[in-house]
C-alpha cells in the first residue's frame, strides 16, 4: 500500500474506462510485469483456507502460524462476520463509485496534509511512468479518535452505518487473529497486540479499490507488486477474481472463496516476529468485461508507536533482522522508497 500525491485534476481510471478510448500507453506494463507473460499457468499449490471457527484452539493456532510462515497469506471461513454485514458494506461502496464524478471529487484526497484518506487514483510511486488501473477511497474506521467523517461519503445515506457495523465485527476477528499469531510464535497471546500499541489504539484504515473494465487486461495491473506496510490486512473482494500472490519465484492466482476473509501478513508483523512470519508480496490483475472491487482494511500501529523485533524473539543465536523505529518513520521510508 503505497500512496503519493494526486491532484484533483488527475484523470480518473474510471473516466478513462467509460470513454472507450484505446488503452493509454502509460498503463501498459513492461514485459517483466505483464500478467499474460508472468502468471504461472501450471498447477497452483493449495492456498491455505482456515476454519476460523475450529473448536480446537491449538489446531487453529498451528494452521494460522504455518500459513503465515510459508505464505504470509490465507483465507478464513466461519469467521463470524455476518454475510449481510459484508454485503451491505459492498453495496454502499459500489453505489459510491457509481455516483457522478463531480460528487466523488468532493472527497478527493488532500495532497498536502500527509494523510492517506480520501478519493484518488495513483497508488504507488510510478516506476518508468507506468500507472495502475485503479481508483480508490481511503478512510479510517477505528479508533473513533482517528475517524474523519469528511472522507465518509454521505451518499448512499446508509454508508456510515454499513461501515461502522463492519468495523465492529472485523475488530473481533483481527484481535483473535493477532492472539493466534502471538501464540504461534510461542508467546503470550497479547504479545503482538502490545507490540503495535494495544488493541484500543491500533488503527483500521479501510480502502475501497475500484478496478473498472480494462481494454487490455493482459498487459495492465490494478496494483503492481507490493507488500503491505500494515501489521495485518483483512480483505473482502467482490466476485471478480484478480488477486495474485508471489511464492516460489512465481505469480499464482489466489482464487477467492465466497464468504471468506482474505488475510495478508504485513510488514509490521514480519518485523515483530523477526522474520518468522512473512509479509506477502502480491499484486492485482484486471478484467476486460467486469469491474473488480475489494475492501481491504489495513490494521497498523499508531504513528508514534515504536515497532521492532519483539525482545522475546531476539538472542545471540537469533539477532534482530530489522531496525526498530516509529511507525510513521517506517511509513515515510516505504512511501518514498527509501532504505529501511
Amino acid at each position: 500500500m503505497e500512496v503519493i500525491d494526486v491532484g484533483r485534476d488527475h484523470e480518473r481510471v474510471q473516466s478513462i474506462a467509460l470513454s472507450n478510448q484505446d488503452m493509454p500507453a502509460e498503463f501498459i506494463r513492461t514485459e517483466t510485469e505483464q500478467p499474460a507473460l508472468t502468471t504461472f499457468n501450471g498447477p497452483v499449490p493449495e492456498i491455505p483456507v482456515i476454519d476460523f471457527g475450529n473448536p480446537v484452539h491449538e489446531r487453529l493456532v498451528e494452521e494460522i502460524a504455518k500459513a503465515s510462515r510459508e505464505w504470509g497469506f490465507f483465507q478464513i471461513v466461519n469467521h463470524g462476520v455476518p454475510g449481510e454485514v459484508i454485503e451491505e458494506l459492498q453495496r454502499a461502496g459500489k453505489v459510491f463509485f457509481e455516483l457522478d464524478q463531480s460528487e466523488k471529487e468532493e472527497y478527493a484526497r488532500d495532497d498536502n496534509n500527509g494523510s492517506l484518506e480520501g478519493y484518488g487514483t495513483k497508488l504507488q510511486k510510478e516506476v518508468q511512468g507506468k500507472k495502475a488501473w485503479v481508483d480508490y477511497l481511503f478512510h479510517n474506521v477505528w479508533p473513533p479518535s482517528r475517524i474523519n467523517y469528511k472522507f465518509w461519503p454521505k451518499n448512499p445515506p446508509y454508508y456510515r452505518k454499513a461501515n461502522e457495523e463492519y468495523a465492529k465485527h472485523l475488530k473481533v476477528v483481527v484481535e483473535k487473529l493477532m492472539k493466534c499469531l502471538s501464540e504461534g510464535l510461542g508467546l503470550e497471546e497479547n504479545a503482538l497486540i502490545d507490540g503495535v500499541g494495544g488493541e484500543e489504539v491500533m488503527e483500521y484504515l479501510l480502502k475501497i479499490n475500484y478496478y473498472p473494465p480494462c481494454p487490455r487486461p493482459e498487459v495492465a495491473l490494478g496494483v503492481p507488486p507490493h507488500t503491505d506496510m500494515s501489521a495485518l490486512t483483512a480483505l473482502v473482494p467482490n466476485e471478480v477474481q484478480g488477486l495474485q500472490v508471489f511464492k516460489d519465484d512465481r505469480w499464482f492466482d489466489a482464487k477467492y472463496i465466497p464468504n471468506a476473509i482474505v488475510v495478508h501478513i504485513g510488514d509490521q508483523i514480519e518485523i515483530m516476529s523477526n522474520g518468522k512470519y512473512k509479509s506477502v508480496l502480491h499484486r492485482t490483475t484486471v478484467n476486460k468485461e467486469k469491474t473488480r472491487m475489494s475492501w481491504p482494511v489495513f490494521c497498523s500501529p499508531p504513528p508514534e508507536n515504536v515497532v521492532g523485533p519483539l525482545p522475546q524473539l531476539v538472542n545471540e543465536e537469533n539477532p534482530a533482522k530489522f531496525k526498530t523505529k516509529k511507525y510513521k518513520d517506517y511509513e515515510y521510508c516505504k512511501l518514498n522508497k527509501l532504505p529501511q
